[in-house]
């Protein structure tokens, strides 16, 4: 199975940045980058919402470009499309991720375990 993504060039960034305005997605992005290149199962964001909700907000950031979703037999696993966004819009995530890192009112990915990340 694999699950559709926008090709480089069809990232809008309307799109990309009314994703990002979500703040469970955005601590999600948050997450990724600082696990960067790194894929991680769906489920390490459980913390987060429940597997509906997160499911949810997976998809939207996979149908805005920002993230892509490999199908592994039953999992899902996430990477951050960071190339694709540099070359796009550059300097956008990683501004986006700096302002994201300051902000205490976001929710946090890890908490129930020992791999706390701010």
């Amino acid at each position: 199975m694999t699950l559709p993504h926008p090709t480089a060039d069809q990232i809008s960034l309307p799109i990309v940045l009314a994703v990002l305005g979500d703040p469970t997605r955005l601590a999600i992005v948050r997450y990724l980058a600082s696990k960067e290149g790194v894929p991680l199962n769906c489920s390490k964001f459980l913390d987060l919402a429940s597997k509906t909700n997160l499911s949810y907000h997976l998809a939207k950031l996979r149908e805005a470009g920002v993230t892509r979703a490999e199908v592994v037999g039953t999992s899902r696993l996430i990477t951050l499309r960071r190339d694709d966004l540099d070359k796009r819009f550059p300097g956008l995530l990683d501004s986006v991720i700096a302002a994201a890192g300051e902000d205490k009112a976001l929710p946090m990915v890890g908490t129930a375990d020992s791999e706390l990340d701010a």
